[in-house]
């Protein structure tokens, strides 16, 4: 799903293909067609003809009620055809195959109800989710000012459409506010926690005229919350008119790519833990500034981008693939990028990943946009 330079993925549960649902509406009458033909070519001695009810059992896949039903009585009529043709219509054994064609053909209907109330009930799970989305991870402008934007949030988990990672961009009266973090810990509980964040961000940075007084009140907003060892790293980046002041709360640090194809990655001076954890009295951090001119970009990432191992065990080289950003669109630069991670994994996510990327634009870019 993409809006507004948002892309995402693992949203609900994924949908059944079109071509999976043709082949699975084709499956009981191929098996039943099998059948008939195996106990027409060899004839009663080899007693096929209970194996139609493999029909009615495969109807239960796709379909209601109505199809399991139809399918069950073909397979009772096809039965009967097969045993006159095979002159053991009367015997013991055709039966039992008809009691077996019934038992089945029941189970199958009951099966399709029960599918179809599961499918029902997932289908108003994920219209929820869909709403706390909107609600928690709102579209990001695809423009602010002299930027452009861009964000890829990828979900780890199949049915899950947001999870411990989180990102706003939110404007203020000297330029642009971010923020990107990454909850520790799983489940419903890190979407509460990074909704207490968002929130907290959302309300501080259009009105606070220090950055670190935005980490602060993040702060104070998550020690009202949280227990224990809960944490979550975060960074927040002020973008100016020529320039970006960072601070980092045990974030890995952003990936600066300048206009004349060179790149690093922004380290602070000093450390500093994670949000949440005041109590400690730990040194709260300090910002950090760097330039930012025409033709520069800021990518912000969570751990999960990073931390990707491939089969072997090697971490993503995100250094070495910054030449993936360098699309005119940076939608479509992220998107390449998400698609390298992908590949180098060669198989499923291990943990949520959000990136967002920052463009500052040229003059001609600038003087473009303004005439369209």
């Amino acid at each position: 799903m993409t809006r507004n330079g948002q892309k995402q993925a693992g949203v609900g549960v994924r949908p059944v293909s079109n071509r999976n649902r043709v082949l699975l509406g084709l499956l009981p009458y191929a098996m039943m067609g099998l059948v008939a033909v195996a106990d027409a070519v060899t004839g009663p001695e080899y007693g096929f003809l209970p194996l139609l009810s493999l029909g009615p059992a495969f109807a239960s896949l796709s379909g209601g009620m109505r199809r399991a039903l139809s399918i069950g009585v073909l397979a009772v009529v096809l039965c009967a055809g097969l045993a006159v043709y095979n002159d053991v219509l009367w015997t013991r054994q055709n039966y039992v195959t008809w009691g077996t064609l019934i038992g089945v053909t029941g189970a199958s209907i009951l099966a399709s109800v029960v599918r179809q109330r599961r499918e029902r009930e997932l289908a108003n799970v994920r219209s929820i989710a869909q709403a706390a989305q909107r609600v928690l991870l709102k579209p990001v402008p695809r423009q602010a000012g002299h930027l452009r934007i861009a964000v890829s949030y990828t979900s780890a988990v199949a049915e899950a459409l947001i999870g411990g990672d989180l990102y706003e961009v939110v404007a203020f009266p000297g330029g642009v506010r971010v923020i990107v973090g990454d909850v520790q810990g799983k489940g419903l509980e890190a979407v509460e926690t990074a909704a207490v964040v968002l929130g907290a961000f959302r309300e501080a940075a259009p009105d606070e005229c220090d950055i670190r007084a935005v980490g602060a009140r993040l702060e104070r907003a998550l020690n009202r919350r949280l227990t224990g060892e809960d944490f979550v790293t975060a960074i927040l980046v002020e973008i100016r008119a020529d320039e970006v002041v960072l601070l980092n709360y045990g974030h890995p640090a952003p990936l600066v790519l300048r206009a004349d194809g060179s790149s690093l990655f922004a380290l602070p001076e000093a450390a500093a833990p994670p949000l949440g954890l005041a109590d400690l009295e730990p040194d709260p951090p300090l910002p950090y500034s760097l330039p930012f001119t025409p033709g520069d970009q800021l990518l912000l990432y969570t751990d999960g981008v990073i931390e990707a191992r491939d089969p072997s065990g090697g971490f993503y080289p995100l250094d070495e693939r910054v030449s993936l950003l360098k699309a005119d669109d940076p939608e479509q630069a992220l998107e390449n990028l998400r698609r390298d991670l992908l590949d180098h994994l060669s198989g499923p996510l291990q943990d949520d990943t959000a990136m967002l990327l920052v463009r500052c634009r040229t003059h001609l870019e600038v003087l473009e946009a303004e005439a369209r």
